[in-house]
């Protein structure tokens, strides 16, 4: 891979048993219901005996990514990296490490941006793609700790209260895919 074109490092810190947390992270397809301000679809596909995902992402901003990975390295429930690819291409490693209470989480992300409007605009909007990576890591961060206070309380996906939801115009398009997703179980 060429040197990557951006470089995160994104640190949370939820209440929790590592175990759930790892689990949550883990299970792609479960990310549209938890996460939905940036997972909007994903979908599973085996491709010679390994799993490989298909994601459909967005942040803040209104532009969307199509991108899959499928995953290089598994030490449930410490840490996990993926191989990312389509308009991302690179690495993510996730590190889980308990604290007392807390879960520490770190995601070191290094990607290479693939998709047209990062490849030619990055030289200006560099910062502005840098933000929204940053904005959807805290709504994921805030989104994980309303999944893990559902999964204390025992509700059901229907009882709790709603995630942080994509930005516009995605967010109108959410209680019908979170209908689509509360009957699949």
């Amino acid at each position: 891979m060429a040197a990557p074109d951006y470089h995160f490092t994104t640190h949370w810190r939820v209440k929790g048993h590592i175990e759930d947390v790892a689990r949550l992270i883990q299970h792609p397809l479960d990310l549209p219901f938890w996460w939905p301000a940036v997972y909007l679809d994903v979908q599973k596909e085996e491709q010679h005996g390994q799993s490989r995902y298909h994601l459909y992402t967005k942040g803040w901003l209104p532009y969307t990514i199509r991108w899959s990975f499928v995953r290089t390295l598994e030490d449930f429930p410490h840490r996990f990296h993926i191989r990312a690819s389509g308009d991302l291409e690179g690495e993510g490693k996730w590190e889980l490490r308990q604290s007392g209470e807390m879960v520490e989480v770190r995601y070191d992300w290094q990607i290479q941006a693939n998709k047209p409007l990062f490849r030619y605009f990055s030289f200006l909007l560099k910062p502005l793609f840098s933000f929204n990576h940053h904005w959807a890591m805290r709504k994921g961060e805030e989104s994980i700790q309303l999944e893990l206070q559902r999964l204390r309380q025992g509700w059901s996906r229907a009882e709790a209260p709603l995630p942080p939801l994509a930005t516009f115009p995605h967010r109108h398009f959410y209680r019908r895919r979170r209908q689509k997703l509360l009957q699949q179980g």
